[in-house]
C-alpha cells in the first residue's frame, strides 16, 4: 500500500490473499481528467491496427462480463497474465478470452516438434504474430558491409493449442507442484529494489498493515511468513513502479491498492504459490469504465512482467525462446 492509504489495509489471509489489502469494498468513483487524453480511447478509433483492435475486443467482452456478475473472468485475466507473462499484453487478453484454463500455448509445429500433436477436433487460439522484412539500403549504405536493418511491417494471425489440447510425449517442466517454498525469488526481488535505489526497512509501528510504500522506500511488518513477506513485498514493488509517475487516466486510492495486489496476484502464482482466486477484489478496479479497466490490465500486465524477468530472468528466457518458437 502507499504511504497515504495505510487506513484502508489490513490482512485478509482468510480468504487466500496476502499481502496490503483493502479492509472495505468501495465502490469505485474513478473520473478521468481528459476523456479525450485516454489511451484506450485513442486505440479505439485505430481501426486499421489489429493488435489494438483484439484489445479493444478483449475488454469489451470482458466488460460484459463484468456486468453479467461474472466476476471471475477478471480473474482469469490475471492468471493468464501470470501464465504468459511474456507475450504481448493484446495476445494475453486474446488467449484468456478464447480458452481461460489455458497453461501453456505453442503452434501446431513446434508441438510436432516436441512429440506432441494437436487432437483432431480442437479449435485453435487465434493471436497476432508480427511480420518483420528488411529496410532497403540506400545508395551510400550500398557501400558497406552492414547488415540489413530489420523493421516491423505489421501482424498477422496465427493460431496456436494449449497443452490440454494435444497429446503425445510428456514435458516434464509442465509437471509443476504448487507449494508455498519462495525459493530464491525472494533475496533476486530485494536485489531487483537495490538495483533502483528503492530502500527495504522492517518497521513494526506500520501496523495493522503489512507493507507501506513511501516512494523509494519500502516498510514491511516483521513476523510475517515467507510466502507472505514475499507477496507484500512485491505488492509495495508494485506501488513503487506503478503509482510512483503520472497517469493519464486519474485513479483513487481503491484502484491503486487494487492493482498492486493484482500484481501480486501475479507474480506469486507465476512463481507457485498458492493465491486463491480473490475474483470479488479485483473487481475494484471495474465501474463501467473501459478506459480506466483498460489502462489498469496493461499496467498490471507490464509491471508484473518486469518484476518477474527480474526474478526469474532464465525461466523467462526459456519462456520467451518457447514463445518465439510458436
Amino acid at each position: 500500500m502507499t504511504a497515504t492509504t495505510t487506513s484502508i489495509a489490513t490482512n485478509d489471509a482468510s480468504n487466500g490473499a496476502t499481502g496490503s489489502h483493502a479492509a472495505q469494498h468501495r465502490k469505485n468513483a474513478a473520473q478521468r481528467t481528459n476523456r479525450s487524453d485516454s489511451p484506450y480511447q485513442q486505440r479505439t478509433a485505430q481501426k486499421d491496427n489489429p493488435t489494438q483492435l483484439l484489445i479493444k475486443q478483449a475488454v469489451d467482452y470482458l466488460m460484459q462480463q463484468l456486468e453479467a456478475g461474472h466476476s471471475e473472468t477478471l480473474a482469469a485475466y490475471l492468471g493468464a497474465m501470470a501464465r504468459f507473462h511474456n507475450y504481448s499484453f493484446g495476445n494475453i487478453l486474446q488467449i484468456a478470452r478464447q480458452r481461460p484454463t489455458a497453461t501453456r500455448v505453442a503452434g501446431f509445429g513446434t508441438w510436432k516438434e516436441l512429440g506432441r500433436f494437436v487432437k483432431r477436433g480442437e479449435k485453435g487460439i487465434q493471436i497476432l504474430a508480427p511480420v518483420v522484412g528488411y529496410r532497403r539500403k540506400d545508395e551510400t549504405e550500398q557501400e558497406t558491409e552492414s547488415k540489413p536493418q530489420r523493421i516491423l511491417i505489421g501482424f498477422r494471425a496465427v493460431y496456436v493449442w494449449d497443452y490440454a489440447q494435444t497429446d503425445g510425449a510428456d514435458l516434464p517442466e509442465l509437471n509443476h507442484t504448487i507449494s508455498g517454498d519462495v525459493g530464491g525469488n525472494h533475496d533476486r526481488l530485494m536485489d531487483f529494489l537495490a538495483s533502483h535505489n528503492i530502500a527495504l526497512e522492517f518497521n513494526e509501528r506500520i501496523a495493522p498493515a503489512l507493507g507501506v510504500s513511501y516512494g523509494g522506500k519500502i516498510a514491511l511488518l516483521p513476523g510475517q511468513s515467507k510466502a507472505e513477506e514475499f507477496t507484500t513485498l512485491v505488492h509495495e514493488t508494485a506501488h513503487e513502479l506503478l503509482h510512483k509517475a503520472e497517469r493519464r487516466t486519474f485513479t483513487t486510492a481503491t484502484v491503486r491498492e487494487t492493482e498492486a495486489e493484482a500484481v501480486a496476484f501475479i507474480v506469486g502464482q507465476a512463481v507457485g504459490l498458492e493465491m486463491g482466486n480473490a475474483s470479488s477484489d479485483y473487481i475494484q478496479m471495474y465501474a463501467g469504465d473501459a478506459t480506466l479497466l483498460a489502462e489498469s490490465l496493461e499496467v498490471i500486465q507490464r509491471t508484473a512482467s518486469t518484476i518477474l524477468r527480474a526474478i526469474r530472468p532464465e525461466e523467462a528466457a526459456a519462456a520467451e525462446r518457447f514463445a518465439a518458437a510458436s
